[in-house]
Parts: structure tokens; sequence; C-alpha cells
């Protein structure tokens, strides 16, 4: 089985897009067992010193998939993630 690491990077308390992309990464997460492929779900403070240090993100929410940025200041879609964990497992 793949192992991917999937980190949502939000506010703390979530707003409606970081709570919109979490669900989409879970949804992604559970189509692609089908395909052998585990997600882990990490859900990260923007706010953070550490996360800014690490990724320079300052913008809500984001996607960071094996310590990767693949998005910034957009939901993206279950479609969208799934294509992104694939083209990082293949």
């Amino acid at each position: 089985m793949k192992e991917v690491v999937v980190e949502v990077i939000g506010v703390d308390p979530p707003c409606g897009r970081c709570q919109a992309t979490y669900k989409n990464v879970g949804e992604a997460a559970s189509a692609l067992k089908a395909e052998n492929i585990n997600v882990k779900i990490l859900k990260l403070n923007v706010q953070s010193k550490e996360i800014i240090a690490k990724y320079g993100v300052l913008v809500a929410p984001a996607l960071a998939i094996n310590n990767i940025v693949k998005v910034i200041g957009r939901v993206p879609d279950k479609k969208e993630v799934e294509r992104l964990i694939r083209a990082t497992v293949s």
C-alpha cells in the first residue's frame, strides 16, 4: 500500500473554506483506498510560526502533499485532490 501525507493548512478555529478543503481531502482519501493508496490527513494552523517557516504559506486554506505545497488560497475539489495525490505516488 502506498502512503501519502496530506496536510490541510488553515485557521483555527476552521473557517468554512478550510472545513470544505478538509472535507474534500477526506472524501478523496476514501476514494483512493480502493486504489491501494493510504492517505494520512493532518490539520495544521496557518498562523503557526513553524508552519509559516516550513511552507511560507500565509493564506488559508492551503494543501501540502508529502511536504510540498500544491494549493494556496482556494478550496480544491475532491477530484483535484485525488489527481494531486495520484501524481505524487506515481
